[in-house]
């Protein structure tokens, strides 16, 4: 009879007591790849386009999610012998909107990195939950390090005639994107896709974003492609493609990408990370009838 009992578990777990630093390292052939939780916020229902409110509350039931879904959000350290340490995105920093956000600093600091040491920063899109960390009190978080963003993301929100041409609605976003990147200005390099660093591939997504892409990640015979913002639910989006977000600048190119990008991973049985899968963002793609699921990978401590 109490109520709490009744509550699903990782809601409980969201909402208790401050949570230690979320990180977990999973070796890569000779790189480690460590997952670097920002924590979650909050969404809504009205957030899903291309499928009923009703049927997107279905699914997050079925998925044993809460049905006002709440969305994670990760980074990623990649470290390795001989190289320096490398971000995958940022997190909110202090541009986070709740409590349960703004956490991936403490927990690079709690694998053992600091930001001083970050040699280049690859950012998959410049939404503030990517970009947002990396930024402090106005001045570079990571004072040592290059920032590396696609051609065509950078195009779409720095130039100020993007500025001046977006919707009222949409300028917190671009503002938002310039003053992320501003203490980087002479120490940005622009991509349109390919290798952006020995081993690391970047790969072209649109949709979400114009510029929107993930990371293939090659060493020692083994490969992770962390495919960042294709899924954001995921209790509503593996097993219906067609779900998108309203956040999304381009959904039916969006939509397209995500159906592609699954159909890959799970043809090829790819190892994946996303920036919104629940922590620790790593597993696997299996279809799933007319859709997929997700199949968490089995950590066994960093064999």
């Amino acid at each position: 009879s109490d109520p709490d009992l009744r509550r699903p578990l990782t809601e409980k777990l969201m909402t208790g007591s401050k949570p230690l630093p979320g990180v977990l390292r999973w070796n890569l052939g000779d790189l480690t790849v460590t997952a670097l939780n920002d924590g979650w916020f909050q969404a809504s229902l009205d957030l899903v386009t291309g499928i009923s409110k009703e049927e997107a509350g279905r699914l997050q039931l079925a998925g044993f999610r809460t049905e006002q879904p709440k969305i994670t959000l990760n980074a990623f350290l990649i470290t390795g012998a001989g190289r320096k340490p490398v971000l995958i995105d940022t997190g909110y920093g202090d541009l986070a909107p709740a409590e349960t956000l703004g956490r991936a600093g403490a927990a690079l600091v709690a694998a053992g990195v600091t930001p001083d040491e970050i040699e280049t920063v690859l950012v998959t899109h410049l939404h503030p939950d990517h970009v947002g960390g990396l930024v402090k009190d106005g001045a570079a978080r990571y004072p040592n390090a290059e920032i590396v963003v696609h051609a065509e993301e950078a195009a779409h929100w720095l130039p100020d005639e993007a500025l001046s041409r977006a919707p009222d609605a949409a300028k917190p976003y671009f503002e938002g994107a310039r003053k992320a990147v501003a203490p980087y200005a002479r120490r940005m390099r622009e991509h349109r896709g390919g290798e952006v660093l020995p081993g690391i591939t970047a790969v072209h997504l649109p949709g979400h974003t114009p510029g929107h892409c993930g990371f293939r990640i090659v060493s020692g015979g083994q490969s992770l492609m962390m495919w960042t913002d294709v899924v954001h639910m995921p209790a509503i989006q593996f097993k219906t493609p067609e779900a998108g977000v309203g956040f999304d600048v381009d959904g039916d190119q969006a939509r397209a990408t995500r159906k592609k990008i699954m159909d890959e991973v799970a043809s090829e049985r790819s190892f994946i990370a996303g920036s919104h899968l629940e922590f620790p963002a790593l597993g696997y793609v299996d279809r799933d009838g007319a859709g997929y699921s997700f199949v968490p990978a089995l950590w066994v401590g960093g064999e």
